[in-house]
């Protein structure tokens, strides 16, 4: 009797299709649009800034604030427009900070797409344990190049809260 072994092709599919659903169900904020300003007219839309607010799911009492170009026209409004790399940030401690569960010393918070497939936006936390203060950075990467251009913000802990890391 023949046993069938699975070829490499078929264990690498399967690999990559448990990892993408892994990280399909990865809990990561949800944008709240805050606030936009119109910075550029066109009839089938307009070219704006806008403001989201992010809060932190692992790190209940903070809330980053996000705020980047999005390209309006009509790429922009059947969202296949590639929008601008820039963005800023800004994260504060909106409620008394409850921490449930031990964080990553680094972990993507947020991450959007900002053109139909080859860039994204993302938020990370890392954990900064010897000042016990939580920095979030934001960049924008490319599927063949990133982007240098960044911002950061750091939140740090009230007297008595230690972050627990695993």
């Amino acid at each position: 009797m023949k046993l069938a072994l699975p070829c490499a092709h078929t264990v690498r599919t399967a690999a990559f299709l448990a990892a993408s659903a892994a990280l399909a169900c990865a809990p990561l904020a949800q944008a709240e649009e805050v606030a936009s300003v119109n910075t550029n007219f066109h009839i089938t839309g307009s070219d704006r800034v806008v403001v989201e607010a992010y809060d932190d799911p692992a790190v209940q009492g903070v809330t980053c604030y996000v705020s980047r170009a999005r390209t309006g026209g009509i790429k922009g409004t059947l969202g296949i427009a590639e929008d601008p790399t820039e963005a800023s940030i800004a994260c504060r401690q909106v409620a008394a900070i409850k921490i449930p569960e031990p964080l990553r010393q680094q972990s993507d918070v947020f991450t959007e797409r900002m053109s139909l497939i080859f860039k994204t936006l993302h938020v990370v936390r890392v954990v900064d344990s010897k000042r016990n203060t939580l920095v979030y950075l934001t960049y924008s990467d490319r599927v063949a190049t990133g982007s240098a251009k960044n911002s950061v913000t750091a939140v740090p802990m009230p007297a008595g809260t230690t972050i627990p890391v695993r």
